[in-house]
């Protein structure tokens, strides 16, 4: 499975919990989930508006669950937008889906 996730929080945090940057920025609690997806040891690869990883149904959603738990220290609500690609017997897809694009690309 590949499984793209972005992931953010919105409201104002509890009493006590961590604030947001000074700016509005959530880079602080992205940065947090960024974090627990690298140390899953899933392969994953990070671009400018989401997290994609793989591997099997229940480490894929684990890992999504902890990433989006640690974000909403940071306020009242969180925004977790998912897509997958559910395609069973397939390895290796988080590049292999690339690569092939551009092949194609490269010999059209």
């Amino acid at each position: 499975m590949l499984l793209a996730f972005s992931v953010a929080p919105s409201g104002q945090p509890a009493a006590g919990a961590v604030s947001a940057s000074a700016d509005g920025s959530v880079h602080d609690a992205v940065a947090e989930a960024v974090k627990i997806v690298r140390e899953s040891g899933l392969p994953n690869q990070t671009d400018s508006m989401f997290t994609t990883i793989e591997g099997e149904w229940d480490e894929v959603f684990d890992v999504v669950k902890r990433a989006t738990e640690a974000v909403g220290k940071y306020g009242s609500r969180v925004s977790l937008v998912i897509k997958a690609d559910i395609r069973p017997g397939y390895a290796g897809e988080i590049t292999g889906k690339v690569e092939r694009l551009e092949r194609a690309i490269n010999e059209g």
